[in-house]
């Protein structure tokens, strides 16, 4: 299991580049934009937070969930969205997981939170 968990990992930070962060207010605010923070990190410390507490035995298959959410002005994650899956019980897993998430520093721009949308992907092999 341990094993597993170190492959995941891997895989998991050899696709940060597939992440996308975007804020829903980017086009009508000015000033800075500040990206939100999770647990004082950024997606690595998620990608962290997923693999603890993610039941593996809940993978019907090997291959990559790619999932969306919000993170809303008040950091809490809204807005899950399954965009490929591995079978339902590891995308109900994962959601489960999402919905226990622990809040977010949400992103800011001008000062002012602003809600952004972030895909990712999860690989499981």
């Amino acid at each position: 299991m341990k094993k597993f968990l170190v492959l995941a990992v891997f895989v998991l930070f050899s696709n940060l580049s597939f992440s996308q962060l975007g804020g829903e207010d980017e086009v009508y605010l000015g000033g800075d934009f500040i990206e939100a923070k999770f647990q004082n990190g950024g997606i690595d410390k998620f990608y962290d937070y997923i693999i603890q507490n993610f039941d593996t035995s809940t993978i019907e298959k090997k291959g990559q969930i790619v999932f969306e959410f919000t993170v809303n002005e008040k950091g809490e994650v809204k807005n899950i969205k399954i965009i490929r899956e591995l079978g339902d019980n590891s995308s109900m897993e994962l959601i489960r997981v999402l919905r226990k998430a622990p809040k977010w520093e949400p992103a800011s721009r001008a000062g002012k939170a602003v809600s952004f949308n972030l895909k990712m992907p999860l690989t499981f092999k």
